[in-house]
């Protein structure tokens, strides 16, 4: 049917004093849902109205489909018409993907015509699968719970809400509970009452889903009671007080108590009854003195002989026990359930138990400068069920001034027996490990940016550890993260655990955050023998007295520590504009023989350790970067990260990309614990003589920053040596022990040590080298240590092992006025 048909069409005139108006509608069609095969109704009126028609998709509808009805308005006394149509399924599902079903109607009057709005006719319907579930967690009393939920893909989009224990939560009764605009469940405060079920509920016309349940604990640590009264001196001369984990009960699976619940105290001789000895007193006494005369008469002659077989061996490693490199783990029990255990063991307590015993018939060899072992095939290190390494064999033993050989993938066999030590990864790609002695040394795992430097004196004179240093994968260790806590570090291990240490060793390692000490409460954490994570300390707020302190760099973390073990830093958010920062990285194939390429987006914390895992992972694939790597602050907003593509060239590419834009859900970033997150664009080119690719990626956080990346490149010749240009590439040894391992030569360290140590009226001692080197925020735990000047040096090499200059160190002593900076000035051979 035409226009001139619809116009011909004229079967009540409108009186004369209309004629002249044009049709205006009293209804228009409105945007309906099919729900399932039920079809929906479309209805227009309009006055002064001859003909009224519907037009979907561009076409006339039939005349014999629609359903008139003709009144007159008493009003005005003009005609009213109203015409209705009916949309099956099957209408909607001819075109449905390619374009949204609409129909809208044309009024006709004597005068002209008008077209009403146009109203969408939609299939709705729901998806059986939430996108995202929650997960049940255990948390401890007053943090904050976040409950993740991403409803079934629908139309319309479902509402949601959420059930705890089958009841519907109402935030406007219960200010506690917050829903976010991405349909989270925020508790702000967990209560006990908050121990539940909680079900995610996504629901429009068609269908309502209830997403699995996530089973909140919400447990209570337990805390101290007062100490109860010194008791009355027993016979045993012996007082006693206790106390109880009752304020409050550990409860839920929280924690007992830390530290002793019983104490004992010895009396004084007057409280005492048993003040007068009697003759088997004395007695006793005697023997007790005669056997220890005997003792330290057979220790000197032991000594004697001992000193004899050490003839003509260098004086500095004149020590026994230089000659094995065994040393045994303090021995752990774990403390019994409802034990009070101590918060901290007290440090060296048992030294003792951390070296073997020397073997007196092991032959010696020559001393220059650190140590390293030789030994064949035949004659490698074993490990056993008692000690953590055995002594080396009988054998020779060189020691040397330069870089450690080392066989990561040996030395990691034989640490995997013991029960600790399993979690360690199995690459060797991504472990160190060295010998050392006195002198110290440096282990370094290539391009992450992870490093452990062993200053000198830090290992005892005499003695000999073979230490590691290796970093994880997130997802090979455990670590537990609440509220709004984040993973802001690797998670790196150094050890033995449990080796003697007369000085603090500094890990180094990167951190992601925005270093914005007001935004953040940091943490170092550190994983225990038996598995659990603690929080050493508080990144600003370390004592003097821990055997723990952190140097906070814009990058960079180090770590001062005299326990090794394995170690990560975690952040705790303290408003929304806390932010990490996020390395956007681009990758493409390098070949692509086939109409579909796609291009992968990786948004990971911007670690060194992050993207050499990722640059590995790419090689492997085939991919290679395509763009200059980005940084963008993602903050604590719970938004999520947004990526989208653009400007493509339509003639020759179109994306394959259902939806306008692709994102990663907020704590899937925010916790740190995702490794390799990224989106794929796969995108077709339209002919395999297509080459040239130019368009625009942009990331973006949801109300928040963005970057975006603009592509122009071949396809096919592009051979730009990208990887390289943006992957720090670290050429140093992975282990350097003795001298090499530092800038500053040990003897003019010894010179600067012995000049700025001592206090200097006029201030011009270490607290002033100190100062220069922007390092007077740490006085007080520099000041803490035996020579302050030492630690002070330490960082200085921790900082600049490859960009250290000894001329800029040469002249701060200098402004300090120390005569000893000239000698930085002589040549390595006059060293």
């Amino acid at each position: 049917m035409n226009y001139s048909q619809h116009v011909a069409t004229v079967t009540n005139p409108l009186p004369a004093a209309f004629s002249d108006l044009l049709p205006h509608f009293l209804v228009e069609p409105d945007d309906v849902y099919i729900v399932k095969n039920k079809p929906v109704t479309l209805t227009c009126r309009s006055t002064p109205a001859t003909q009224i028609y519907f037009k979907c998709n561009g076409e006339w509808v039939h005349q014999d489909d629609h359903l008139i009805e003709r009144t007159v308005d008493p009003a005005t006394g003009l005609p009213v018409m109203q015409v209705k149509i009916d949309i099956s399924r099957q209408q909607v599902e001819k075109i449905f993907g390619l374009e949204d079903y609409w129909c809208q109607c044309v009024a006709w009057s004597t005068t002209g015509t008008q077209k009403s709005q146009k109203a969408y006719v939609r299939i709705a319907y729901l998806r059986k699968n939430f996108e995202e579930e929650p997960l049940g967690k255990e948390v401890a009393l007053d943090q904050e719970v976040l409950l993740r939920c991403h409803p079934p893909e629908g139309i319309p989009t479902a509402e949601v809400e959420w059930l705890k224990n089958e009841e519907l939560i109402d935030p406007a009764t219960d200010p506690n509970y917050y829903i976010t605009v991405d349909h989270d469940l925020i508790i702000k405060q967990a209560r006990l009452a908050d121990t539940a079920n909680y079900t995610c509920v996504a629901k429009n016309i068609v269908a309502r889903r209830k997403s699995s349940s996530a089973t909140v604990i919400v447990y209570v640590d337990g805390g101290w009671s007062e100490w109860s009264k010194w008791s009355a001196c027993g016979a045993d001369c012996t007082m006693w007080r206790s106390r109880e984990c009752s304020q409050p009960a550990p409860g839920t699976g929280g924690k007992d108590c830390q530290g002793l619940d019983l104490q004992s105290l010895n009396c004084t001789s007057e409280l005492c009854p048993q003040t007068a000895s009697g003759p088997e007193d004395v007695a006793l006494y005697v023997g007790i003195v005669a056997v220890a005369i005997c003792l330290t008469l057979l220790l000197i002659v032991v000594v004697l002989v001992y000193r004899r077989k050490k003839e003509g061996l260098d004086a500095d490693v004149a020590d026994s026990s230089i000659l094995t490199t065994g040393f045994q783990p303090v021995g752990v029990k774990p403390a019994k359930p409802g034990a009070w255990a101590p918060r901290r063991p007290p440090r060296c307590k048992n030294s003792h138990l951390l070296t073997i015993q020397p073997d007196l018939t092991t032959t010696t060899s020559s001393y220059q400068g650190s140590l390293r072992s030789r030994h064949d095939a035949a004659t490698k290190l074993s490990v056993t069920n008692g000690p953590l390494l055995d002594p080396l064999p009988n054998g020779s033993h060189t020691l040397h001034n330069g870089k450690l050989p080392s066989d990561p993938a040996e030395f990691m066999n034989r640490l995997s027996t013991q029960g600790y030590f399993k979690t360690l990864p199995r690459d060797t790609a991504n472990t160190s490990y060295g010998t050392f002695n006195f002198l110290g040394g440096r282990l370094t795992i290539p391009n992450t940016g992870i490093s452990l430097l062993i200053p000198p004196e830090a290992i005892p004179r005499g003695k000999i550890y073979e230490i590691y240093l290796t970093v994880h994968r997130k997802e090979d260790v455990r670590l537990p993260l609440a509220g709004c806590q984040t993973l802001l570090s690797p998670i790196v291990s150094c050890g033995p655990p449990g080796v003697v240490l007369t000085r603090p060793v500094i890990l180094s390692m990167d951190h992601c955050s925005d270093a914005n000490p007001e935004n953040w409460a940091m943490r170092l954490k550190k994983q225990s023998y038996e598995g659990s994570w603690e929080d050493v300390l508080q990144v600003g707020e370390e004592l003097p007295s821990d055997p723990f302190f952190c140097q906070l760099e814009a990058e960079t973390c180090r770590v001062f520590t005299e326990q090794l073990g394995r170690f990560a830093l975690v952040g705790e958010s303290l408003s929304m504009a806390a932010a990490k920062r996020l390395k956007l990285v681009v990758f493409a194939p390098i070949h692509c023989t086939t109409l579909e390429y796609s291009i992968r987006v990786y948004c990971m914390d911007d670690t060194q350790d992050v993207l050499k895992e990722v640059m590995q992972m790419e090689k492997q694939l085939g991919g290679r970067l395509i763009e200059e790597p980005q940084v963008l602050l993602f903050k604590d907003s719970y938004h999520n990260l947004r990526l989208s593509i653009h400007d493509m060239p339509r003639a020759h590419w179109r994306s394959k990309l259902l939806a306008g834009y692709q994102e990663i859900p907020f704590y899937h970033i925010w916790s740190g614990s995702q490794r390799s997150l990224h989106c794929t664009f796969t995108l077709e080119r339209l002919s395999l003589s297509t080459c040239e690719l130019t368009c625009q990626l942009c990331v973006w956080q949801v109300e928040g920053e963005g970057q975006s990346f603009n592509i122009d490149f071949n396809i096919a010749k592009d051979n730009r040596p990208l990887d390289a240009d943006f992957l720090v590439l670290d050429n140093s040894a992975p282990a350097l022990a003795g001298p090499s391992a530092f800038q500053i030569p040990y003897l003019i360290r010894q010179k600067i040590c012995s000049s700025l140590d001592a206090p200097c009226p006029h201030g011009a001692d270490w607290r002033l080298l100190a100062q220069r080197l922007q390092l007077d925020r740490h006085l007080s735990f520099f000041a803490s240590k035996a020579s302050p000047t030492s630690v002070i040096l330490d960082l200085w090499e921790a900082q600049h092992f490859h960009s250290g200059n000894l001329n800029q160190l040469a002249a701060v002593m200098a402004e300090i006025g120390k005569q000893e900076a000239m000698i930085f000035l002589v040549t390595d051979g006059e060293c």
